[in-house]
C-alpha cells in the first residue's frame, strides 16, 4: 500500500493491525513527492473507464483502460490561461486592519 506521508500512518495501531496482516507492506512517499499527485489524477482519469464496467478477466479490464486513454489522449489539449499575466498586479494587495 503506497501512502502519502510516513508520521501520520506510523503509530502503534497501526503497527498492531500490520503484525496481523502480513501480507501488507506500506511504501511512503518522499516528502518531497508532490509530483505524485500527477499520479493520482492519473487513477482518476482511468477509473472513469472501469467506473461502470464489469471484467471477466484482467485482459478486458486492462484493454478497457488503454482504450479509455487513448480516447482521452486524442481529445486532449493544452491548458490555456484565460488571462494575460500583464493584467495581474505585480504584488498583492495588502489588507489595513
Amino acid at each position: 500500500m503506497v501512502l502519502d506521508d510516513y508520521h501520520n500512518h506510523k503509530h502503534d495501531e497501526i503497527d498492531a493491525c500490520l503484525a496481523k496482516n502480513p501480507c501488507v507492506t506500506l511504501h511512503f512517499t518522499p516528502a518531497s513527492g508532490s509530483w505524485l499527485n500527477l499520479v493520482e489524477v492519473f487513477f482518476g482519469i482511468t477509473s472513469q473507464a472501469i467506473r461502470r464496467g464489469s471484467f471477466d478477466s484482467v485482459k478486458q479490464l486492462v484493454t478497457a483502460i488503454r482504450t479509455f486513454i487513448v480516447r482521452w489522449n486524442d481529445r486532449c489539449h493544452p491548458f490555456t490561461w484565460p488571462r494575460q499575466p500583464t493584467r495581474f498586479s505585480p504584488t498583492p494587495p495588502v489588507k489595513e486592519i
